[in-house]
């Protein structure tokens, strides 16, 4: 079996190139995000939207207003979050953006363990979350 040096080394090449666009798409994104709020020396961040997107690390992700981030005790004010619902017959999935008041003990923020916070994003004026949450504000 006769080798093609060539391929080999333009598959190398190739590989390398996608290793180093991915670096740099990380690389801008970490640099959008740090643009969307700002620290202040020693204190907590202030973001540039009313509302942000928070991950946990057991998967689970809440909207609402951020507020502490930066400190040992962040706190999430009018908290959403999206539950997914399959209908049995159609197979269809639907989603729903639900308050977080809604439950039994009707709770009215959220205290947050930092270290349990995998990343926090801002929730842009122009999307689609950002438009569910307002109609459900005025309900």
């Amino acid at each position: 079996m006769i080798f093609d040096i060539t391929t080999a080394n333009r598959t190398r090449n190739t590989q390398k190139l996608w290793i180093a666009l991915g670096c740099m798409v990380g690389l801008l994104m970490g640099l959008a995000g740090c643009s969307s709020s700002t620290k202040t020396e020693g204190g907590p961040v202030s973001f540039s939207t009313p509302y942000q997107l928070v991950l946990l690390s057991n998967n689970s992700v809440y909207f609402g207003r951020l507020s502490g981030w930066g400190t040992s005790s962040p706190v999430l004010t009018d908290v959403f979050y999206v539950v997914t619902n399959t209908n049995p017959d159609t197979k269809l999935v639907s989603t729903a953006l639900v308050k977080r008041s809604k439950e039994p003990h009707h709770p009215d923020k959220m205290y947050l363990n930092p270290s349990q916070v995998v990343f926090v994003e801002p929730v842009g004026p122009d999307s689609k979350v950002f438009q569910l949450i307002n109609d459900a504000s005025k309900q």
